[in-house]
């Protein structure tokens, strides 16, 4: 069939299938400063960019742009998550197990509210192979600064562990608590991320403070939790029977263990870092 008569069955005017579309002149050079724009701000959507090209004096709208954006295959690349864990699997209490007293530590942390409101966010510490609570501090916010404060201390009393195992929380992995815990020669143990039970000690005992402490008290004020947690720390080393320690509290395990080493070594050696830093 010819074109006239394949138009006139359609009632075509023939000159719509002999045109040609023929581009503006300026498309090219608005496209290729589209380009521009979109590599300099890549988070920059097709509005955006029309903005700023109407500011550089071009007469686009944002139909236009959006025509030449989809032509030119632009468009805004998917956010990417930024990865802060440090952890792997080698790292789990199933692999790397405390073979002795202060051995290996645990930490972590919990929350849960005051009568009113208000947050109340506990720091636990754990020693794995006694099951003692060495720590339970609680604050309405804890740093990674305030974290070191508690490790300083608790290295003072009882001494230094060989390693510390932990989740991937910001306040873990921060670096002034890396860099602090190489000086002081303990070894971090970041669990793979999205597996609590590799720091199984830790929740285990965390699921202990909410049956048996959080789920029981109502927190008038922080003051009030920090008296209550000092309390049930103490009750929990040492009136409260472990069943996998053979129903004896963790004190008396405790006392049957080997002595620690003494801390005064690193402990030095955090001073010196404290004073360095400072100056």
């Amino acid at each position: 069939m010819s074109q006239r008569r394949a138009c006139s069955a359609l009632d075509q005017p023939r000159s719509t299938q002999r045109y040609m579309a023929k581009p503006r002149d300026e498309e090219t050079v608005i496209a290729q400063r589209m380009r521009e724009v979109a590599t300099k701000r890549p988070r920059w959507g097709y509005r955006r960019v029309a903005w700023q090209l109407r500011r550089d004096g071009f007469q686009v709208s944002d139909t236009r742009a959006y025509r030449l954006w989809r032509r030119e295959g632009l468009k805004v690349p998917m956010k990417k998550r930024k990865r802060r864990s440090k952890g792997v699997s080698e790292n789990g209490c199933d692999n790397r197990r405390a073979e002795q007293k202060d051995d290996v530590w645990c930490w972590d942390f919990i929350f849960d509210r005051t009568e009113r409101g208000s947050t109340l966010k506990w720091l636990s510490i754990v020693d794995e192979f006694t099951r003692e609570c060495l720590t339970l501090k609680v604050d309405r916010g804890i740093t990674s600064e305030d974290v070191i404060d508690s490790l300083a201390e608790l290295f003072a009393m009882r001494g230094v562990p060989r390693c510390i195992r932990s989740d991937n929380g910001p306040e873990f992995v921060a670096k002034e608590i890396q860099r602090w815990l190489k000086l002081v020669g303990v070894e971090t143990l970041y669990v793979e991320p999205g597996s609590p039970w590799q720091n199984g000690y830790a929740e285990s005992f965390h699921s202990r403070v909410r049956d048996e402490f959080l789920a029981m008290e109502i927190f008038e004020s922080l003051t009030a939790a920090q008296k209550l947690s000092r309390y049930w720390k103490q009750d929990y080393n040492e009136n409260r029977p472990h069943s996998s320690l053979g129903y004896v509290t963790p004190v008396e395990f405790a006392a049957r263990c080997a002595a620690s080493a003494p801390a005064t070594p690193a402990l030095q050696q955090h001073t010196d870092f404290t004073q360095a830093e400072s100056s």
